[in-house]
């Protein structure tokens, strides 16, 4: 066959067509594994904190599990990156396809049941930088897992970038490296902030909510029974008054979400369950916020060190909170042993783990605004 006759041969143009299909397919499988384990990876805590929510809302042996979130979120990570990476690198490819097909194998069914029971708002596959329902967690997996699929089966459509020796060579440093990154984003901070309390946001705007914005919307359904027929209702046409309908029971569900601002949840109570939230957080002044969210997980060498910035700022005349959501016996139980001064208010340990990826961490406030955030490692 002539290279005219090639050219103009259909079925060679349709060869082209699905090789770079099958080339386009395996990198966006690999951005895709590459994006979820790196922001994954920088934010460990937000991670852990993901997994522990699944294992506990599964019971049983699965809550038993929950002590091991940290190191499974170190493991979760490091799989993704090496995934991603050896798809997009060529590293391995037919070993890595398998590895990818057993994830998404595992994943998949995982995701439909969390779609239909719902057990936890979303399923955090992408950290705090991209959040996406649950259904579309699951469309997202059948995509890529038709994906994988087909480069197994086309998987000599493909040739190594690298020999042998450095293909072995770039799995260790890919592992070193996905689990290097989770250890120092643990030991400092994420360098990359998704939350909604970063550095620059002013948490008071954050928390406005603008005069035309939607509210959440529900529908409201009544059960009522009449010579044994239950029957449904709604708040315009059920049975006022009519005695002959017998209630039997009330069902709320949600029809469409409302706005929600950025931070909407953020309150600080002093000792006499007073709000303070207004007082701190238009002070005019530096304001210093310790987020300890449990005081029984907080570091000890960390509170210590918050001591010292606490005795500085009663000399410079910087506000210092402490916030916990801890009870008061653990909180004066612990001040004992860590042998520190500083007062505690009380927040909500949820909102507390949002604020800061530390415990203890350190916020710096100025009328509102974040100056600047530290993990208790880099106190100085």
């Amino acid at each position: 066959m002539t290279t005219e006759q090639k050219k103009n041969n259909p079925k060679t143009a349709l060869q082209i067509v699905g090789n770079v299909s099958l080339q386009i397919g395996r990198i966006l499988f690999g951005v895709v594994f590459v994006f979820s384990g790196f922001v994954k990876a920088i934010d460990l805590l937000g991670s852990t904190y993901k997994i522990e929510d699944y294992l506990r809302t599964f019971g049983g042996f699965f809550e038993s599990m929950a002590d091991y979130a940290f190191p499974l979120a170190i493991a979760l990570s490091t799989i993704e990156l090496l995934i991603g990476l050896s798809l997009i690198l060529k590293v391995h490819l037919n070993i890595t396809s398998v590895l990818a097909l057993i994830f998404m194998l595992v994943m998949t069914p995982l995701t439909l049941y969390i779609a239909i029971k719902n057990p936890v708002t979303d399923c955090g596959c992408f950290g705090d930088a991209l959040v996406i329902s649950n259904w579309a967690t699951f469309i997202k997996n059948i995509v890529l897992l038709a994906i994988i699929i087909l480069l197994l089966v086309y998987h000599a459509k493909f040739t190594a970038f690298f020999s042998k020796k450095t293909q072995y060579l770039a799995l260790i440093l890919i592992i070193a490296g996905g689990v290097l990154l989770s250890v120092m984003s643990y030991r400092h901070l994420p360098m990359i902030d998704f939350l909604p309390y970063k550095v620059g946001v002013n948490i008071p705007k954050a928390m406005l909510i603008p005069d035309n914005a939607p509210s959440d919307e529900f529908k409201t359904t009544f059960i009522y029974v009449k010579d044994g027929v239950q029957k449904e209702f709604t708040l315009e046409n059920y049975p006022k008054g009519d005695s002959s309908w017998v209630f039997v029971d009330q069902k709320t569900e949600l029809v469409s979400k409302g706005y929600k601002a950025p931070i909407h949840d953020f309150t600080i109570m002093n000792g006499q369950f007073d709000d303070i939230t207004s007082q701190v957080l238009h002070n005019p002044g530096q304001t210093y916020l310790l987020i300890m969210y449990d005081v029984n997980e907080s570091s000890v060498e960390g509170a210590k060190k918050a001591e010292k910035i606490y005795q500085q700022s009663l000399k410079s005349g910087i506000k210092f909170y402490a916030l916990t959501g801890s009870s008061d016996a653990d909180v004066q139980e612990f001040k004992d042993k860590a042998d520190v001064t500083f007062p505690f208010w009380k927040t909500d340990p949820t909102v507390l783990k949002t604020i800061i990826r530390a415990n203890p961490g350190l916020v710096l406030l100025k009328k509102g605004t974040i100056l600047g955030k530290w993990n208790w490692r880099d106190f100085k």
